[in-house]
């Protein structure tokens, strides 16, 4: 069974750091597409950051671009996004996902399969 468990929210100052883990087990990590989402109250579910199937190449939204560093530990099966700077506007779930053989790295919610049940930033201003 695929399961991706996400770990590492909690609540920061405005500057302040977070690094937040996704681990995967149930299907050959290596192979698959790993990004992050996050959903503020009311609003809609958005792509922060993900790393693609074949040679892990990070991308980013505009939003998080300087702040925020995806890497993965393929030996532990773990994604993490390390967020440091943070901003109120950095409040949200923040979700890991998963798809296989996506190779370009999509930010895209509607092409990921899998998803974890999110773990919860809140940034005080």
């Amino acid at each position: 069974e695929v399961q991706l468990v996400e770990s590492g929210g909690g609540l920061v100052q405005a500057g302040g750091f977070l690094r937040l883990s996704c681990a995967a087990s149930g299907f050959t990590f290596d192979d698959y597409a790993v990004g992050w989402f996050r959903q503020a109250p009311g609003k809609e579910r958005e792509g922060v950051s993900c790393i693609s199937s074949n040679d892990r190449s990070a991308h980013y939204a505009d939003s998080v671009k300087g702040r925020f560093t995806i890497f993965s530990e393929n030996a532990k099966n773990t994604v993490y996004l390390q967020m440091n700077s943070l901003k109120p506007e950095d409040t949200a779930v923040y979700y890991c996902a998963a798809r296989a053989n996506l190779p370009y790295g999509t930010l895209s919610i509607y092409e990921y399969d899998y998803w974890g049940q999110g773990t919860q930033v809140t940034v005080s201003s």
